[in-house]
């Protein structure tokens, strides 16, 4: 008799990573594509003058986040990229949270990354192609101060 999967654990699989939203302050804006959720401590490399070691020892430094890179579809009338973008004066900026989340089958989070003071760095508009046959996609950087991630 075949298995119909009703016996089976729901912790058993990993989650897709195609359902997702993104949240900028509290608008819900939809991306095709969000990478960049890195974190890194620097490592502090130290070698004090009597060791009898002829090597260092490396210790954990300042933590160091990946700027974020978003992907969406270009839409008539749609400038929320250049709006924020354009609000930079002289080290000024609206800084923003920002959050991601991965939603499982029922639209609920279930992975939450948060960014802190958000703001963007660089813009990328579209390629434009003649003979093209593809949605135009425009691309945003995001610098932020801090990233913490809720598993829920």
């Amino acid at each position: 008799m075949a298995d119909d999967g009703s016996q089976q654990s729901t912790n058993v699989w990993p989650m897709p990573k195609f359902y997702f939203e993104v949240k900028w302050d509290s608008a819900v804006m939809s991306f095709e594509e969000v990478s960049g959720l890195d974190v890194e401590a620097q490592p502090i490399e130290y070698r004090h003058g009597n060791s009898p070691v002829y090597s260092t020892i490396k210790m954990p430094g300042l933590k160091k986040y990946s700027n974020v890179t978003m992907k969406k579809g270009v839409f008539k009338g749609d400038n929320k990229f250049w709006d924020w973008f354009n609000k930079i004066k002289m080290n000024t900026i609206k800084r923003l949270p920002v959050t991601i989340s991965l939603l499982d089958e029922s639209g609920k989070p279930t992975m939450v990354w948060t960014l802190a003071n958000a703001w963007p760095s660089k813009i990328t508009g579209t390629d434009l192609k003649a003979q093209g046959n593809e949605v135009a996609i425009e691309t945003i950087e995001i610098v932020h101060e801090g990233l913490t991630i809720a598993n829920g």
